[in-house]
């Protein structure tokens, strides 16, 4: 599947917030790595166009899908089964793409970034209940046990990865057995537990246009 290669940065600077896409434990703020505002003697434009109800909606959709690094035909059916599911779509929707694989081995702290935790599963460097998974976007259940294989826990990243977690700490909902590369993805998250940077409902919104 086709993956975004360009510069993170752009990104972060289009939607003005972290993104999450700069590696864990950097020293500097998202806002001096990829500098938000402009620097003396950049150009700036001399009016900003006028942001329009569908601009919002264009937006917040662009902010999520990009957070979660997934492209938008996968994106799509992602809101498809979210909408299909009984309960908020909104709340269906975040589940989801927490419960995927690359974002679950991300939440463990495996990976530094969603993007090298995506690699390390099309890597066969991750396992899911003793069998080795190697889609991104396989959805992990609750109770499910997600591993590094035994091979792929002597990478450097993996273990500078995992001590910055570790420090940083791990979302209620997973349970993390850090001298063993493992962790238990005991619940679907609580919305209240997820980003509150993230308004769902502009996202509902884009799509019921």
């Amino acid at each position: 599947m086709a993956r975004y290669t360009g510069p993170t940065c752009k990104l972060a600077r289009r939607e003005q917030v972290d993104l999450g896409l700069k590696r864990r434990g950097d020293f500097k703020s998202i806002t001096e790595k990829c500098r938000f505002e402009k620097l003396p003697g950049q150009k700036v434009a001399s009016r900003r166009p006028r942001v329009t109800v569908f601009g919002r909606l264009l937006r917040e959709k662009q902010k999520l899908r990009r957070t979660y690094g997934v492209m938008e035909k996968q994106f799509r059916r992602h809101f498809t089964e979210a909408s299909r599911r009984q309960g908020s779509t909104g709340i269906n929707l975040l589940q989801i793409l927490e419960s995927r694989l690359d974002n679950v081995v991300y939440r463990m702290g495996f990976g530094s970034t969603r993007a090298e935790s995506r690699q390390l599963v099309s890597h066969n460097a991750i396992e899911v209940n003793n069998k080795r998974v190697n889609i991104a976007s396989y959805e992990v259940k609750p109770g499910d046990v997600v591993q590094v294989r035994e091979k792929s826990q002597t990478q450097e990243r993996v273990i500078f990865s995992l001590d910055i977690a570790e420090r940083i700490g791990f979302p209620p909902w997973i349970e993390v057995d850090v001298g063993n590369f493992k962790g238990i993805y005991k619940n679907l998250p609580d919305r209240e537990d997820i980003t509150d940077d993230i308004n769902e409902t502009l996202v509902i919104g884009y799509y019921s246009k």
